[in-house]
């Protein structure tokens, strides 16, 4: 571990006292401000350290559904998610303009930025959120010490970096990034409304690309309060001369992307700014830590065309943060032996891998064009298409099939 020496050196009489807290949460977007929300709520002394007051406008999670919706319940935050966000429950999937099948189930869409602020406010003391950034942690079986950019210090039990794909801390706690695949896929995300701002004639729809040549996975078009926002994935070279047609002409080189969505769109335009993200697959290696726990996109990047990167979240946080912390707390020390039992966590584990899996099927789905993912295309697509047809004719069928078989 490096240690940084502003951390170590004796403490002058002028100095602040240091504000002391069970658990310090270094990062105030969505994995620690949910992680602070959830154990401030059940009593623990909490401070969220952030050097942004304010989420700024950024592209990440826009859409929350599946697994995320159930965690978000079991948390007891989904009336807060639902007060913020436009909720729908019927998906639309298409391909080569026509119908895939239907996706049923509840889902909420929503502007990263008012997530974030939305789980800042469920911390019940607003004092708990700290705007300043940390310089410095000096971390042990023991204390934890961490050493602002103000010039204060926080001595906490225990250290959660919640702080992205941002390592300097953990850098110098000894930890590293480690590539898994540099570049891996490409995002798109801008907002689209008719002429006339008429209502479109879906709930939401998602349209998959058409050719392995043109990179694109699919297009996800769902409601957020300011209209009917659009991520379009793929996995392409970032460098592609299509990358900057979609940020400069992006209606014309879409519809030529994905002829297929005509029918369904009409005649549109977009009414913000297109925002574009380039992902690598990373994950943290050395961060096994006395004291420090990394939860979120701070351990393990994700996909998003593979929409796994909230569900690891949330299942970072309410492992932790409802099991291990409160147990960890109930006894002296913070030692690796306790820190290594959240790294070991059977959920945490397979939603890490489930993750990783995810990406990497994605990728092949849509690009690869070697025989054996060619037919896996073919097969994919036509078993949706015939279990959702075989349903509407039988429903339950299909259901009641898959169980005799288990």
């Amino acid at each position: 571990m490096i240690v940084n020496e502003s951390v170590t050196r004796p403490v002058a009489a002028s100095e602040p006292q240091a504000i002391e807290a069970d658990i310090a949460i270094v990062g105030g977007g969505l994995a620690g401000s949910l992680a602070g929300a959830v154990l401030a709520r059940a009593g623990y002394r909490v401070v969220v350290i952030e050097k942004r007051a304010i989420q700024p406008d950024e592209f990440r999670v826009e859409k929350i559904a599946g697994q995320q919706v159930e965690i978000l319940r079991r948390l007891g935050f989904i009336g807060e998610v639902e007060a913020v966000a436009s909720s729908y429950d019927r998906v639309l999937n298409i391909r080569d303009g026509r119908l895939v099948d239907i996706s049923i189930g509840q889902a909420y869409g929503l502007p990263y930025a008012d997530l974030v602020a939305m789980a800042r406010r469920l911390m019940p003391d607003p004092s708990s959120f700290m705007v300043d950034q940390v310089t410095g942690i000096d971390s042990s079986d023991d204390r934890q010490h961490l050493v602002l950019a103000s010039g204060r210090r926080v001595i906490s039990r225990l250290v959660v970096l919640a702080t992205g794909m941002a390592g300097a801390l953990g850098y110098n706690l000894g930890m590293k990034r480690r590539v898994l695949a540099a570049r891996h896929s490409v995002t798109f995300g801008f907002t689209i409304a008719r002429p006339d701002n008429a209502p479109f004639d879906f709930e939401a729809l998602t349209c998959y690309g058409e050719r392995t040549t043109d990179g694109v996975d699919y297009l996800s078009l769902f409601p957020v309060p300011a209209g009917m926002r659009a991520n379009l994935f793929m996995f392409r070279d970032p460098t592609d001369p299509i990358m900057r047609e979609l940020r400069r002409d992006t209606k014309s080189t879409l519809l030529r992307l994905m002829p297929g969505l005509r029918p369904y769109l009409d005649d549109f335009r977009i009414v913000d700014r297109v925002q574009n993200w380039v992902m690598d697959l990373s994950v943290v290696e050395g961060h096994l830590q006395p004291g420090v726990v990394l939860i979120g996109d701070a351990f393990q990047t994700n996909c998003p065309a593979a929409g796994t990167g909230v569900s690891r979240l949330l299942v970072d946080v309410e492992r932790l943060c409802t099991h291990y912390a409160p147990h960890w707390l109930e006894t002296e020390g913070m030692g690796v032996e306790k820190i290594s039992q959240f790294y070991s966590d059977r959920d945490k584990i397979a939603a890490d891998q489930r993750s990783l899996r995810m990406a990497r099927f994605r990728r092949a789905l849509t690009s690869s064009n070697d025989v054996e993912w060619t037919v896996r295309r073919r097969l994919h697509f036509l078993r949706r298409s015939v279990t959702y047809r075989v349903d509407r004719i039988h429903p339950g069928w299909i259901a009641r099939f898959r169980g005799a078989l288990r």
